[in-house]
């Protein structure tokens, strides 16, 4: 049954049946994620039928599990505070493009995903408040996200400024300042420090958000 079809029908004569026979063409076509969320979706529509008497039960309640769960694929990080430390001391060191090296040095800061930092611009960021206002097409979510950036952040940022900010991108290529940096250059960075790709990856740092490592962050270096 197509969705168009389900559209034209009284939401109280839809059965579960019928919305996971919709659910599945959608995921066994392998959009896995994209079925759960329009499950999600369409169960918020009955929910909303429900406050308003158009429908007595959820349909899609009964089809919890019944989805393709989405493949988890985990980023190589270091969590190990002597190796976070060297890494960060690496870093410190790392010689190539002033771009390259602060989005480096930022990535363990702040933890954005590598696409959140390397797209942004510099209208997002207010050095004098110390925050980042990330919009929401950035955002995995669609939601703006407003993140506080602390003294070494900042610090990085006035430098870079210095360097690209007469332009609109902070983290612009070495070829045009049209373009920010490409999403292999960071993972490029760490493999000319020499960390394998099973060692460490941009998107890793993210692993590495965890309180015990934060409070001891600066103290690693």
């Amino acid at each position: 049954m197509a969705r168009a079809e389900l559209g034209t029908r009284p939401i109280s004569e839809i059965t579960a049946a019928e919305v996971l026979k919709v659910l599945k063409s959608v995921d066994e076509r392998g959009n896995h994620e994209t079925a759960k969320r329009q499950r999600a979706t369409i169960g918020c529509v009955f929910r909303y039928a429900i406050a308003t008497t158009r429908a007595e039960n959820d349909q899609t309640y009964a089809l919890k599990g019944t989805l393709t769960g989405p493949t988890v694929t985990h980023r190589a990080a270091i969590t190990d505070p002597k190796g976070l430390g060297a890494l960060l001391r690496a870093i410190d060191s790392f010689d190539g493009q002033p771009t390259t090296r602060a989005a480096l040095r930022l990535m363990p800061i702040l933890f954005p995903r590598p696409g959140e930092l390397r797209m942004a611009e510099w209208s997002e960021f207010d050095l004098e408040k110390g925050e980042w206002t990330i919009p929401a097409s950035r955002m995995k979510m669609r939601r703006p996200h407003r993140s506080p950036l602390p003294r070494q952040a900042i610090e990085i940022l006035r430098e870079l400024h210095a360097i690209t900010g007469r332009g609109k991108l902070p983290f612009h290529s070495v070829r045009t300042v049209l373009r920010q940096i490409s999403e292999n250059t960071l993972n490029a960075a760490l493999r000319r420090l020499g960390y394998a790709k099973d060692e460490v990856t941009a998107h890793g740092f993210r692993a590495t958000e965890v309180v015990p490592i934060r409070r001891t962050f600066w103290r690693l270096r």
